[in-house]
């Protein structure tokens, strides 16, 4: 195996998180590795709503951190909600005058839409869908002219670096089929979600958990892996990954409808189309399990705009033979989003001397149970560059023996057993017959396979979500539906049960 000395700081990961990071490590050098290109591949680039920032003038941090605590259903941590919101309108101006086109008032103000479970119209968009794409532009533009950062594309993480004492000193990166060390004085792992770990998901489908589950071998805290987040309305045409009726259409006024032309949400929720996130998702996993199915209608709403204020929901529309202007758009939930992570601190730092975390496969305490919406992109660019501030200034341990971990990666035939396992029973509605099926096929394709970076993911989601006997935020058990004194989980990887030992308690 090869290896090289980086005298700086890596990044593994090209989402809004990664860059961001990257970035910030100014002036310390930057060796910044990710799988696909620039702006692909990563769920950044497919976010649609945009930012949710207070900078309006009759909206506040206060009040965005007061949305954000209820939102995430009594597991926020109001500290580093606070901070989020704080630094919210600055990271907003800051990724402008890189040259993110969000849309605009005709004062020059920052337009913002209304989003679920926001007191206020507060996310900054670009031309309705597109933000996540142009904000990635943007950024990518000022990566690449960085004279610090180094980019390396067509490399994937396939293991981390650690020292005798357990520190992390670098990565084992793979690139056209050869395995090399790299060492560093800080990694920050930028890998984003586990939607690919789910057979229906609006996420790129190589994200499939694998920073979190090197994280977990290497012996890192991870905190609510339980807490997946299913978007309610993905575009039900059979796409794999399914694209996104992003939540700005409910914002503008569309209405969830069944196959009879009835709107339900008010039997689900006093706020009907704009209730969290979990409730519209388990009030249309309900309609189609009850054959009537579901459909956003935005005709009213949107209907002859489509084409320029939605473009991508247009578009994806289209490919699937529905015209919104002219039709509802079937919907079904998918796997949007993943508020569990490695646990940091608010510089990103894990339990792991040497490693650092930013963006979704991090948990920071901000999302708690429910991610408030347009809050991921913001977390990324707020957490991202004070997790790249401070990978900058950790101190060089020296040379040291080092100790390399390269586990073994799950083929793809296991990989798609694996998915529609987890959707059939770690999807929006639970229980602990199905959860401990899931870990049995887990434990299946462990002893076939080796212990997997994607598996050791699952299984921390599955194990996780059967220990909490509660339904709270994104997790809903259907033999458990009462809540417990509010707790977030923090675990290690040690502390899993494989299935049997949960089936013969």
């Amino acid at each position: 195996m090869k290896r090289i000395r980086h005298d700086g700081v890596v990044v593994v990961g090209a989402g809004l998180a990664g860059l961001t990071a990257a970035l910030a490590a100014a002036p310390a050098k930057v060796l910044l590795l990710t799988g696909a290109p620039l702006n692909q591949g990563c769920s950044s680039a497919w976010a649609q709503g945009g930012m949710a920032a207070a900078l309006a003038g009759d909206d506040t941090p206060e009040l965005h951190a007061a949305d954000t605590v209820a939102a995430g259903a009594g597991l926020v941590d109001p500290q580093m909600a606070r901070l989020l919101a704080e630094e919210g309108p600055a990271a907003v101006r800051a990724l402008a005058a890189l040259g993110a086109p969000f849309d605009r008032t005709a004062g020059g103000d920052f337009a913002q839409s209304l989003e679920a479970a926001h007191s206020k119209a507060r996310v900054a968009r670009v031309k309705g869908d597109q933000a996540g794409r142009a904000i990635m532009e943007a950024v990518s533009v000022a990566v690449l002219a960085a004279r610090h950062i180094e980019v390396r594309t067509g490399t994937v993480l396939r293991g981390l670096l650690q020292d005798a004492d357990g520190r992390v000193r670098g990565v084992v990166a793979e690139q056209d089929g050869t395995l090399t060390e790299i060492t560093a004085r800080a990694t920050v792992l930028a890998t984003g979600g586990i939607g690919g770990l789910y057979a229906v998901t609006t996420t790129p489908a190589e994200l499939t958990g694998d920073g979190l589950g090197l994280a977990a071998l290497a012996g890192a805290m991870i905190a609510d892996p339980e807490f997946v987040q299913f978007h309610p309305t993905a575009i039900d045409i059979g796409r794999d990954p399914a694209p996104l009726a992003t939540e700005a259409l409910r914002g503008e006024g569309a209405v969830l409808v069944n196959a009879d032309g009835e709107r339900f949400m008010a039997r689900y929720h006093a706020d009907a189309e704009l209730a969290p996130r979990d409730v519209v998702a388990r009030a249309i996993h309900a309609e189609r399990e009850a054959g009537r199915g579901a459909f956003l209608d935005a005709r009213a709403a949107v209907g002859a705009h489509f084409p320029d204020e939605f473009p991508a929901v247009f578009a994806a529309c289209l490919s699937g033979g529905v015209d919104p202007r002219k039709q509802p758009i079937p919907v079904a939930p998918a796997c949007h989003y993943h508020m569990g992570g490695i646990v940091t601190d608010a510089q990103g730092r894990t339990s792991l001397e040497g490693l650092y975390a930013a963006g979704e496969c991090a948990s920071t305490g901000v999302h708690g149970a429910n991610r408030l919406a347009s809050n991921s992109l913001l977390e990324a660019a707020v957490f991202g560059a004070r997790a790249g501030a401070a990978a900058r200034d950790a101190a060089d341990p020296g040379t040291r023996a080092l100790s390399p971990a390269v586990p073994p990666v799950l083929p793809a035939s296991g990989l798609q057993i694996l998915r529609k396992a987890m959707s059939r029973d770690a999807g929006v509605v639970r229980d602990a017959h199905g959860l401990t099926r899931l870990l049995g096929v887990i434990d299946a394709l462990e002893a076939g396979h080796g212990q997997a970076p994607a598996l050791v993911a699952a299984r921390l989601t599955a194990a996780c979500a059967l220990a909490r006997a509660e339904s709270r935020g994104g997790h809903f058990r259907s033999d458990a539906a009462g809540q417990a004194y509010p707790r977030r989980t923090f675990v290690t990887l040690a502390e899993v049960r494989p299935a049997l030992k949960y089936a013969a308690e």
